[in-house]
């Protein structure tokens, strides 16, 4: 057990001087984080696409040379499928340098409450644990198998935040106000209901349209904020009905459908804009970045936009209902 903890420790410094190189973790508290909470506790086993199907990796594997590429999964900068139902991903461990990224753009501080969205393995807990202090971090997901397994895996760990089971979608009133929220599973949009559990300038992170939303929140009624460039890809938040994909767009240059930032634009817009409409609005604004966009969230609704919350370029988002499959 001794030699396993050794390479464990070894291979989650070399991954920490990786997202370092890569330019985040500059915060010391987060880089402690990531230093000292091991991924591999988290991850006991893990699935690895093959043709077919799927191959499962696991830490108790009586093959030593699975049970090292294993660990070499688990240590590489890479998300990690951890739960599949009928060939279906439902949870995942996130790529730790997308994890890192997220974690500095929340803008913690002491003393501040967490909420997150979607347990999955329970690693973003752990890490915002050991940044907060457990009593400030709250998890919540639909699954009780989920659920179960993160509560497990934490105090493996030795942490102890709340862990509930629930519907994301409503937040969590019993554990708010919160301070921040960030969200590890993709939205169709922002459920409204998150912005009366937080407190005034709160803020939330959430994966939307294949990118991040970073919003600040006003007050009950009124939160906004633009996304992030960091392109983002998760597994959907459950229990509501799934964001629309980018529509079939056939007819149009090759070369647009291909890129990242077009099909970016087709997903935020899908409900709004047909695919030609879509394409000719990026052509004309000179191939926008997600950075131009942005999401305005009130009590009567909220869109999506182009450079102005208040401008010509708006779409709405339909709501998000707690309990809509």
């Amino acid at each position: 057990m001794g030699a396993h903890r050794d390479s464990a420790a070894r291979a989650r410094a070399a991954l920490v001087a990786e997202i370092v190189a890569g330019g985040a973790l500059a915060d010391p508290a987060w880089r402690a984080a990531f230093e000292e909470v091991p991924r591999d506790l988290f991850v006991p086993y893990y699935f690895v696409g093959r043709s077919g199907g799927y191959e499962r990796l696991w830490g108790e594997d009586p093959d030593p040379d699975r049970r090292a590429r294993w660990l070499d999964g688990v240590y590489t900068d890479m998300p990690l499928a951890t739960r599949l139902r009928d060939g279906e991903l439902l949870s995942s461990s996130s790529q730790p340098s997308l994890m890192a990224r997220m974690l500095e753009v929340l803008d913690v501080r002491d003393g501040h409450a967490v909420l997150e969205i979607g347990a999955g393995t329970g690693y973003n807990a752990a890490l915002l644990s050991h940044r907060l202090g457990e009593e400030l971090v709250t998890t919540v997901d639909l699954d009780p198998e989920i659920t179960e397994s993160a509560r497990t895996h934490l105090v493996a760990a030795g942490f102890r935040p709340a862990v509930v089971t629930g519907d994301g979608a409503r937040g969590c009133p019993s554990r708010a106000p919160f301070d921040r929220i960030i969200a590890t599973c993709t939205l169709p949009s922002v459920p409204a209901g998150w912005l009366a559990q937080c407190t005034p300038g709160a803020l939330i992170e959430a994966p939307l349209a294949t990118g991040l939303i970073l919003l600040k929140v006003r007050d009950a009624g009124h939160a906004e904020g633009r996304f992030l460039h960091t392109p983002a890809y998760f597994v959907p938040l459950r229990g509501v009905a799934p964001a629309p994909g980018a529509p079939y767009a056939g007819g149009l240059p090759r070369p647009s459908l291909e890129n990242e930032l077009f099909r970016f634009l087709l997903a935020l817009t899908a409900d709004s804009l047909d695919p030609y409409e879509a394409y000719e609005l990026w052509r004309r604004e000179d191939r926008p970045r997600r950075e131009r966009f942005g999401v305005t969230v009130t009590d009567e609704g909220q869109w999506a936009w182009l450079d102005d919350p208040r401008g010509p370029h708006t779409w709405p988002l339909r709501d998000v209902v707690p309990g809509n499959v």
